[in-house]
């Protein structure tokens, strides 16, 4: 008996019994579905964060003051950073642009209407390197930033919420119930990781000076020529930042670096984390799936006993059964893996589609459907498999 002929008698046996064949093979679609939109959230999931962070600037380093200390207690950020500090680093090799930053809250009205917004103090090079475009008007210069000109850009949103319809540029608002002219209006960037939509933006001098009185920074970003130098670029920062703030060789940094690459690092390690432990849990249907298939193959070996012995009594050998068997298990669990693999690409955009979450079924979701369901085939059909195999024939016979 030929491998070819063990194929066709398994799918033989199978169409025999199609409302058993379906109902076996259905936790292995179960299973296989429920992994493959779980991969897909993942996946989309990953992507979002990924476009987020690039979306904040191409090859982008930030600094930010670390917290200070009371004992073991954190209290709020050390006041340590200042412009002078983002003017010596942007003379460092390998820095292409710097832009210093300041933040703080505050109500910005216009007429009747008000909001409880961020206001960034921000120097000329802030958009550019924030990958933050200016839809309409002028963004702020320099010689705003020298004069602390009262001048203002706002985020698309604030603008939608203070002017409606009403174009805003030229218009006057009041921030802390100072006056500001408006000069542009920002690109709808959407929400999403630090999204300027909410927040309106003032030159650095003016925020220090004029609104919030301070004279350190919350920040300085900057982007570097040649990604690849990353951490070289890195390192010259820190040396440099302990040097001008005088740290001793022995005490911790009073400010922290993070660049974008380790920022997609860490996303994609906290994301990766997470798919696979959701991966992991509706595995368990996998498995119960693959119980189900052992389950009933079991059964149908106890009610073909007879058939078996006719079988080994006119010449089929015991490789023959093994394989028959072995054969209808894991024709039922491919089958159950590529509708499952149908039914999860379905799951996933629908939930695309209604939930207005972004999917993403990864390209190895046809091999992993494939190859799951195979193995699962395989290891829960070789116990029944064998245990058809090893029957006596004589004793078989003698079952009705």
């Amino acid at each position: 008996m030929d491998f070819r002929e063990t194929i066709r008698t398994a799918l033989r046996s199978l169409v025999a019994n199609r409302m058993r064949t379906a109902l076996t093979a259905l936790g292995m679609v179960i299973g296989v579905a429920a992994v493959i939109a779980v991969l897909a959230i993942a996946e989309g999931a990953k992507s979002s964060v990924e476009e987020q962070i690039r979306s904040t600037g191409a090859n982008l380093m930030t600094i930010r003051p670390s917290r200070a200390r009371i004992g073991a207690v954190r209290t709020g950020s050390v006041e340590t950073l200042v412009r002078g500090d983002a003017e010596a680093i942007a003379k460092l090799p390998g820095v292409a642009a710097v832009a210093s930053e300041c933040t703080g809250s505050a109500q910005v009205r216009y007429l009747e209407r008000n909001a409880a917004v961020t206001v960034h103090g921000v120097t000329e090079d802030y958009f550019t390197i924030r990958s933050v475009n200016i839809e309409r008007g002028l963004p702020i210069t320099s010689l705003d930033d020298e004069q602390r000109a009262r001048v203002a850009v706002l985020g698309s949103k604030l603008a939608t919420d203070l002017f409606g319809n009403e174009s805003p540029l030229g218009k006057r608002i009041q921030i802390q119930n100072i006056t500001f002219r408006v000069v542009g209006i920002l690109a709808e960037k959407g929400e999403g990781f630090l999204s300027p939509d909410d927040g309106v933006f003032v030159p650095l001098g003016t925020h220090q000076g004029v609104l919030f009185g301070q004279n350190y920074l919350t920040g300085i970003s900057l982007t570097i020529e040649d990604e690849n130098r990353t951490a070289e670029v890195r390192e010259r920062v820190e040396q440099l930042l302990r040097l001008r703030h005088r740290i001793a060789p022995h005490l911790p940094d009073d400010f922290f670096v993070r660049s974008q690459t380790e920022m997609l690092q860490m996303m994609s390690s906290v994301t990766g984390t997470l798919a696979a432990l959701l991966a992991s849990v509706a595995g368990v249907s996998l498995l119960v799936g693959g119980i189900g298939i052992m389950n009933i193959m079991l059964v149908s070996v106890r009610e073909r006993t007879r058939e078996i012995g006719v079988r080994m009594a006119v010449g089929a050998r015991r490789r023959d059964i093994l394989a028959q068997f072995l054969v209808e298990s894991i024709v039922i669990s491919i089958a159950g893996g590529l509708l499952g693999l149908l039914l999860g690409i379905g799951a996933a955009s629908a939930i695309a589609r209604f939930g207005d979450w972004a999917t993403i079924v990864p390209g190895y979701s046809l091999f992993l459907a494939i190859g799951v369901s195979t193995v699962i085939g395989l290891v829960f059909g070789v116990g029944p498999a064998r245990r058809a195999a090893l029957l006596d024939p004589v004793e078989a016979l003698r079952q009705e």
